[in-house]
């Protein structure tokens, strides 16, 4: 981590160099495996392994920040806080789940402007009914054709808003058609939303592989799988996912889940006689923080007070 990057936050910079580097992405040949975040320090640790992109999961901000499902309770201040955090933390480009749009058109707008001011490279918006459900679990319904589209259109107009001061934001369109109207009815929309100028199209929890070979086949332009271990969509190994055509390979749920059980290991062990064993060096963590570039930067700048280096 460099010191610039502890001392400048994301806001501060050209707001536009995570769009390029995210459009950048999209237009090189290869799958993106894309790991999902919930928070700054998941994000973090995403960077730091060298992925090129996270996309910070609402379902695993809805859980990490408020322990709650999710099922639409977590609401745009909070995620937008969130985001904010995330942003700031990391120099990779960041998509925002921006959920239904919480509200009418106006809403998706405010939305759309929100997270482009927040530092996001993208969000994606999608065509459920309010308020949503994580698309790999029952009892979602989306809306009609036209007030999906609708929506999708407001997002679309922020985006030339966004536009014409400068600034950009890459837009996923995502339908959770398939669980309620058919798989059909899912690329339907999925094509329409591909006309209307998208920049991913995203078919949500096909529910095996010929399904994601129909939606590679007929889905024109970038598509994001999107793969929830035990969820309905088979994961595939990324080789596998790119020889279909899929341009982004999606993990929502892995840090949040690998984190969780981590955890409760953890604490097991400290029920019993064991102290844990699988952790991270001290140094190591300090160093995932910024620490050694902390205390290097209050060396430069106060050398009288600064602290001893360990």
């Amino acid at each position: 981590m460099s010191q610039a990057r502890m001392l400048q936050p994301r806001t501060l910079q050209p707001r536009t160099s995570a769009v390029s580097q995210l459009r950048q992405a999209l237009a090189a040949p290869g799958l993106l495996r894309m790991p999902c975040c919930f928070d700054a320090f998941s994000a973090r640790l995403v960077e730091q392994a060298g992925f090129p992109l996270t996309f910070m999961s609402g379902f695993a901000v809805s859980a990490s920040r408020l322990a709650l499902p999710d099922t639409g309770l977590i609401s745009y201040g909070e995620m937008l806080d969130q985001g904010r955090q995330i942003c700031q933390a990391v120099q990779l480009p960041v998509i925002g789940d921006a959920d239904t749009g919480y509200g009418n058109a106006v809403n998706v707008q405010r939305t759309v402007l929100g997270y482009a001011a927040a530092g996001f490279a993208g969000l994606m918006i999608e065509d459920q009914v309010a308020p949503k459900r994580c698309g790999h679990t029952r009892g979602k319904e989306v809306v009609e054709r036209d007030a999906a589209f609708e929506r999708l259109a407001a997002a679309l107009d922020a985006r030339e808003q966004l536009r014409a001061h400068g600034q950009d934001l890459l837009i996923i369109a995502r339908t959770d058609a398939r669980a309620s109207r058919g798989l059909g009815e899912a690329i339907a929309r999925a094509q329409r939303f591909a006309e209307m100028g998208a920049d991913v199209l995203f078919v949500e929890a096909p529910c095996n592989e010929q399904e994601l070979q129909i939606i590679a086949r007929d889905v024109p332009g970038h598509k994001m799988a999107n793969l929830v271990e035990q969820g309905d969509t088979p994961v595939l190994p990324p080789s596998v996912l790119a020889a279909l055509g899929f341009k982004i390979a999606a993990y929502p749920l892995t840090l949040l889940s690998a984190a969780a059980r981590a955890m409760q290991n953890a604490l097991l062990a400290l029920q019993g006689e064991q102290h844990p064993c699988e952790l991270l060096a001290f140094t190591d963590l300090q160093a995932i923080v910024g620490f050694p570039e902390y205390d290097a930067t209050l060396r430069r700048l106060q050398p009288s007070t600064a602290p001893l280096a360990r």
